[in-house]
Protein backbone atom coordinates (compact mmCIF):
# COMPACT_ATOMS: atom_id res chain seq x y z
CA UNK A 1 0.00 0.00 0.00
CA UNK A 2 1.26 3.47 -0.93
CA UNK A 3 -0.22 5.88 1.59
CA UNK A 4 -0.43 9.67 1.58
CA UNK A 5 -1.05 11.29 4.96
CA UNK A 6 -2.17 14.89 5.31
CA UNK A 7 -2.03 16.78 8.59
CA UNK A 8 1.10 14.91 9.60
CA UNK A 9 2.48 17.73 11.75
CA UNK A 10 -0.74 18.44 13.67
CA UNK A 11 -1.57 17.18 17.14
CA UNK A 12 -2.99 13.89 15.85
CA UNK A 13 -0.74 13.44 12.83
CA UNK A 14 2.61 13.89 14.51
CA UNK A 15 1.75 11.19 17.04
CA UNK A 16 0.13 8.87 14.52
CA UNK A 17 2.61 8.95 11.62
CA UNK A 18 5.53 7.42 13.57
CA UNK A 19 3.24 4.55 14.57
CA UNK A 20 2.16 4.10 10.96
CA UNK A 21 5.79 4.10 9.83
CA UNK A 22 6.67 1.55 12.51
CA UNK A 23 3.93 -0.73 11.25
CA UNK A 24 5.11 -0.32 7.66
CA UNK A 25 8.68 -1.13 8.67
CA UNK A 26 7.89 -4.20 10.74
CA UNK A 27 4.97 -5.79 8.87
CA UNK A 28 6.97 -6.87 5.82
CA UNK A 29 4.18 -5.49 3.66
CA UNK A 30 6.35 -3.15 1.63
CA UNK A 31 4.01 -0.26 2.42
CA UNK A 32 5.29 3.25 1.80
CA UNK A 33 4.19 6.42 3.57
CA UNK A 34 4.22 9.92 2.10
CA UNK A 35 3.42 13.06 4.06
CA UNK A 36 2.22 16.40 2.70
CA UNK A 37 3.66 19.23 4.79
CA UNK A 38 3.88 22.99 4.41
CA UNK A 39 7.31 23.16 6.06
CA UNK A 40 9.78 20.56 4.86
CA UNK A 41 11.89 20.93 8.00
CA UNK A 42 8.99 19.70 10.13
CA UNK A 43 8.88 16.49 8.09
CA UNK A 44 12.48 15.56 8.88
CA UNK A 45 11.61 13.35 11.88
CA UNK A 46 9.27 11.36 9.63
CA UNK A 47 11.83 11.14 6.83
CA UNK A 48 14.36 9.70 9.28
CA UNK A 49 11.79 7.00 10.07
CA UNK A 50 11.33 6.18 6.38
CA UNK A 51 8.65 8.53 5.10
CA UNK A 52 8.66 10.41 1.83
CA UNK A 53 7.92 14.11 2.17
CA UNK A 54 6.14 16.39 -0.27
CA UNK A 55 6.25 20.09 0.53
CA UNK A 56 3.06 21.89 -0.32
CA UNK A 57 -0.20 23.42 0.81
CA UNK A 58 -3.37 21.38 1.11
CA UNK A 59 -5.35 24.29 -0.35
CA UNK A 60 -3.15 24.47 -3.45
CA UNK A 61 -4.45 22.30 -6.29
CA UNK A 62 -1.05 21.78 -7.92
CA UNK A 63 0.53 20.74 -4.62
CA UNK A 64 -2.27 18.28 -3.97
CA UNK A 65 -1.98 16.74 -7.43
CA UNK A 66 1.74 16.25 -6.82
CA UNK A 67 1.09 14.70 -3.43
CA UNK A 68 -1.45 12.12 -4.64
CA UNK A 69 0.51 11.05 -7.71
CA UNK A 70 1.47 7.40 -7.45
CA UNK A 71 -0.36 6.59 -4.21
CA UNK A 72 -3.31 4.24 -3.83
CA UNK A 73 -4.49 5.30 -0.37
CA UNK A 74 -5.11 8.70 1.22
CA UNK A 75 -5.47 9.28 4.95
CA UNK A 76 -6.80 12.80 5.48
CA UNK A 77 -6.00 13.86 9.05
CA UNK A 78 -5.64 17.56 8.24
CA UNK A 79 -8.04 19.81 10.13
CA UNK A 80 -8.54 23.31 11.44
CA UNK A 81 -9.82 22.88 14.95
CA UNK A 82 -11.98 24.72 17.42
CA UNK A 83 -11.15 28.37 17.89
CA UNK A 84 -10.05 29.15 14.33
CA UNK A 85 -12.07 31.65 12.26
CA UNK A 86 -15.08 30.01 10.66
CA UNK A 87 -13.86 30.78 7.16
CA UNK A 88 -10.65 28.85 7.82
CA UNK A 89 -12.58 25.90 9.22
CA UNK A 90 -14.72 25.74 6.06
CA UNK A 91 -11.71 26.18 3.77
CA UNK A 92 -9.64 23.41 5.34
CA UNK A 93 -12.15 20.96 6.77
CA UNK A 94 -14.65 20.97 3.90
CA UNK A 95 -13.28 22.61 0.77
CA UNK A 96 -9.75 21.23 0.92
CA UNK A 97 -11.00 17.77 1.89
CA UNK A 98 -13.36 17.66 -1.09
CA UNK A 99 -10.65 18.93 -3.44
CA UNK A 100 -8.31 16.26 -2.08
CA UNK A 101 -10.96 13.62 -2.69
CA UNK A 102 -11.40 14.75 -6.29
CA UNK A 103 -7.65 14.81 -6.86
CA UNK A 104 -7.42 11.34 -5.37
CA UNK A 105 -9.97 9.80 -7.72
CA UNK A 106 -8.38 11.62 -10.66
CA UNK A 107 -5.06 10.00 -9.72
CA UNK A 108 -6.54 6.53 -9.41
CA UNK A 109 -6.54 6.31 -5.61
CA UNK A 110 -8.73 3.42 -4.47
CA UNK A 111 -8.96 3.96 -0.69
CA UNK A 112 -9.66 7.21 1.17
CA UNK A 113 -9.82 7.49 4.96
CA UNK A 114 -11.44 10.70 6.17
CA UNK A 115 -10.70 11.59 9.79
CA UNK A 116 -13.68 13.38 11.25
CA UNK A 117 -15.15 14.18 14.66
CA UNK A 118 -17.91 12.86 16.92
CA UNK A 119 -19.19 16.45 17.03
CA UNK A 120 -20.87 15.92 13.64
CA UNK A 121 -23.78 14.25 15.46
CA UNK A 122 -24.86 17.48 17.09
CA UNK A 123 -27.41 17.16 19.88
CA UNK A 124 -27.82 13.90 21.77
CA UNK A 125 -30.50 11.35 21.01
CA UNK A 126 -31.20 10.08 24.50
CA UNK A 127 -28.45 7.48 24.07
CA UNK A 128 -24.90 7.26 22.72
CA UNK A 129 -24.82 8.21 19.04
CA UNK A 130 -24.08 5.45 16.56
CA UNK A 131 -22.59 5.67 13.10
CA UNK A 132 -25.93 5.27 11.33
CA UNK A 133 -27.34 8.38 13.04
CA UNK A 134 -27.68 11.26 10.61
CA UNK A 135 -25.14 14.01 11.33
CA UNK A 136 -26.84 17.15 12.62
CA UNK A 137 -24.03 19.50 13.55
CA UNK A 138 -25.42 22.82 14.67
CA UNK A 139 -24.25 26.02 16.34
CA UNK A 140 -22.35 25.70 19.58
CA UNK A 141 -19.08 26.40 21.35
CA UNK A 142 -17.03 24.56 18.72
CA UNK A 143 -17.58 27.10 15.91
CA UNK A 144 -17.81 25.86 12.33
CA UNK A 145 -15.62 22.82 13.04
CA UNK A 146 -18.42 20.21 13.40
CA UNK A 147 -20.51 21.46 10.47
CA UNK A 148 -17.51 21.74 8.16
CA UNK A 149 -16.47 18.18 8.98
CA UNK A 150 -20.02 16.92 8.46
CA UNK A 151 -20.22 18.55 5.03
CA UNK A 152 -16.85 17.07 4.09
CA UNK A 153 -18.15 13.62 4.97
CA UNK A 154 -21.29 14.15 2.90
CA UNK A 155 -19.39 15.49 -0.09
CA UNK A 156 -16.90 12.63 -0.08
CA UNK A 157 -19.71 10.10 0.31
CA UNK A 158 -21.37 11.58 -2.78
CA UNK A 159 -18.11 11.43 -4.73
CA UNK A 160 -17.01 7.91 -3.84
CA UNK A 161 -19.59 5.59 -5.46
CA UNK A 162 -19.21 6.91 -9.00
CA UNK A 163 -15.47 6.36 -8.90
CA UNK A 164 -15.24 3.05 -7.04
CA UNK A 165 -13.54 4.81 -4.14
CA UNK A 166 -13.46 2.88 -0.87
CA UNK A 167 -14.34 5.69 1.55
CA UNK A 168 -13.79 5.01 5.23
CA UNK A 169 -14.67 7.58 7.90
CA UNK A 170 -13.21 7.71 11.41
CA UNK A 171 -15.00 10.00 13.87
CA UNK A 172 -12.73 10.88 16.76
CA UNK A 173 -13.83 11.83 20.24
CA UNK A 174 -11.93 14.62 22.07
CA UNK A 175 -8.27 13.64 21.68
CA UNK A 176 -5.77 13.91 24.55
CA UNK A 177 -2.57 12.44 25.96
CA UNK A 178 1.18 12.36 25.36
CA UNK A 179 1.54 16.05 26.18
CA UNK A 180 -1.29 17.20 23.88
CA UNK A 181 -2.58 20.56 25.22
CA UNK A 182 -6.20 19.58 24.46
CA UNK A 183 -6.77 18.39 28.02
CA UNK A 184 -5.92 21.80 29.42
CA UNK A 185 -7.74 23.63 26.64
CA UNK A 186 -10.93 21.76 27.51
CA UNK A 187 -11.26 24.12 30.46
CA UNK A 188 -12.24 26.86 28.01
CA UNK A 189 -15.63 25.13 27.91
CA UNK A 190 -15.75 22.92 30.99
CA UNK A 191 -15.54 25.94 33.26
CA UNK A 192 -19.06 26.89 32.13
CA UNK A 193 -20.56 23.40 32.15
CA UNK A 194 -22.78 21.67 34.66
CA UNK A 195 -21.02 19.31 37.05
CA UNK A 196 -22.30 16.18 35.29
CA UNK A 197 -21.78 17.40 31.71
CA UNK A 198 -19.60 14.74 30.07
CA UNK A 199 -16.86 14.96 27.45
CA UNK A 200 -16.15 11.82 25.44
CA UNK A 201 -12.41 11.42 24.99
CA UNK A 202 -9.84 9.15 23.35
CA UNK A 203 -6.10 8.87 24.00
CA UNK A 204 -3.63 9.35 21.14
CA UNK A 205 -2.48 5.74 21.49
CA UNK A 206 -6.04 4.60 20.89
CA UNK A 207 -6.57 7.06 18.05
CA UNK A 208 -3.56 5.42 16.42
CA UNK A 209 -4.71 1.85 16.88
CA UNK A 210 -8.21 2.78 15.80
CA UNK A 211 -7.00 4.53 12.64
CA UNK A 212 -4.69 1.65 11.78
CA UNK A 213 -7.60 -0.76 12.02
CA UNK A 214 -9.83 1.46 9.87
CA UNK A 215 -7.01 1.99 7.37
CA UNK A 216 -5.96 -1.63 6.93
CA UNK A 217 -8.89 -3.91 7.70
CA UNK A 218 -10.74 -5.37 4.74
CA UNK A 219 -13.86 -5.39 6.91
CA UNK A 220 -13.73 -1.58 7.17
CA UNK A 221 -14.44 -0.99 3.47
CA UNK A 222 -17.04 1.71 3.02
CA UNK A 223 -17.71 1.94 6.75
CA UNK A 224 -17.82 4.69 9.36
CA UNK A 225 -16.44 4.22 12.88
CA UNK A 226 -16.54 6.11 16.15
CA UNK A 227 -13.17 6.05 17.92
CA UNK A 228 -13.66 6.76 21.62
CA UNK A 229 -12.78 5.41 25.04
CA UNK A 230 -15.13 3.63 27.45
CA UNK A 231 -15.68 6.32 30.09
CA UNK A 232 -16.65 9.90 29.17
CA UNK A 233 -15.25 12.34 31.74
CA UNK A 234 -17.38 14.83 33.67
CA UNK A 235 -16.80 18.57 34.06
CA UNK A 236 -15.90 17.98 37.70
CA UNK A 237 -13.25 15.46 36.68
CA UNK A 238 -11.84 17.84 34.07
CA UNK A 239 -11.35 20.43 36.80
CA UNK A 240 -9.63 17.82 38.96
CA UNK A 241 -7.39 16.56 36.16
CA UNK A 242 -6.28 20.10 35.38
CA UNK A 243 -5.76 21.09 39.01
CA UNK A 244 -8.47 23.75 38.80
CA UNK A 245 -10.78 24.43 41.78
CA UNK A 246 -14.32 23.22 41.18
CA UNK A 247 -16.72 26.20 41.17
CA UNK A 248 -19.16 26.13 44.06
CA UNK A 249 -22.18 26.44 41.77
CA UNK A 250 -21.17 23.67 39.33
CA UNK A 251 -23.67 21.19 40.75
CA UNK A 252 -26.52 23.70 40.46
CA UNK A 253 -26.09 24.37 36.75
CA UNK A 254 -28.66 22.86 34.37
CA UNK A 255 -27.76 20.21 31.82
CA UNK A 256 -30.26 20.36 28.94
CA UNK A 257 -28.79 17.42 27.00
CA UNK A 258 -26.92 14.75 29.01
CA UNK A 259 -26.12 12.80 25.84
CA UNK A 260 -24.54 15.68 23.91
CA UNK A 261 -21.26 14.43 22.39
CA UNK A 262 -21.54 10.87 23.74
CA UNK A 263 -20.99 8.10 21.18
CA UNK A 264 -20.91 4.33 21.01
CA UNK A 265 -17.61 2.67 20.01
CA UNK A 266 -19.26 -0.76 19.74
CA UNK A 267 -19.00 -1.02 15.95
CA UNK A 268 -15.24 -0.53 16.12
CA UNK A 269 -15.00 -3.09 18.91
CA UNK A 270 -17.27 -5.68 17.33
CA UNK A 271 -16.15 -5.40 13.71
CA UNK A 272 -12.45 -4.51 14.00
CA UNK A 273 -11.48 -5.81 17.45
CA UNK A 274 -10.71 -2.43 19.00
CA UNK A 275 -9.95 -2.46 22.72
CA UNK A 276 -8.73 0.85 24.19
CA UNK A 277 -5.32 0.79 25.78
CA UNK A 278 -6.60 3.61 28.00
CA UNK A 279 -10.29 2.91 28.69
CA UNK A 280 -10.51 6.11 30.73
CA UNK A 281 -8.50 9.26 31.30
CA UNK A 282 -7.79 7.99 34.81
CA UNK A 283 -6.09 4.90 33.36
CA UNK A 284 -3.90 7.21 31.28
CA UNK A 285 -3.14 9.38 34.29
CA UNK A 286 -2.09 6.36 36.37
CA UNK A 287 0.18 5.23 33.51
CA UNK A 288 1.82 8.67 33.24
CA UNK A 289 0.46 9.01 29.69
CA UNK A 290 -1.29 12.38 29.97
Amino acid sequence: MRILVTGATGQVGRRFVPRLLQRAATSGSGDTVRVLVRDGARAEPFVRLGAQAVTGELRDAADVRKAVEGVDTVLNIAASFRGVPDEEAWAVNRDAALALGQAAVDAGVTRFVQVSTNLVYGAGRGRPCVEDDEPAAGPGPWGAYPASKAEAEAGLAALAPAHGLDLRIARLAFVYGEGDPHLASAMRWAGDWAAHHRLHMVHHADVAQGLLRVLYSADAAGRTYNIADDAPVTAVELHQLNGVPVPADLADRPLPDPWDGIVSPLRLRDELGFRPLYPSVWTARDAGAL
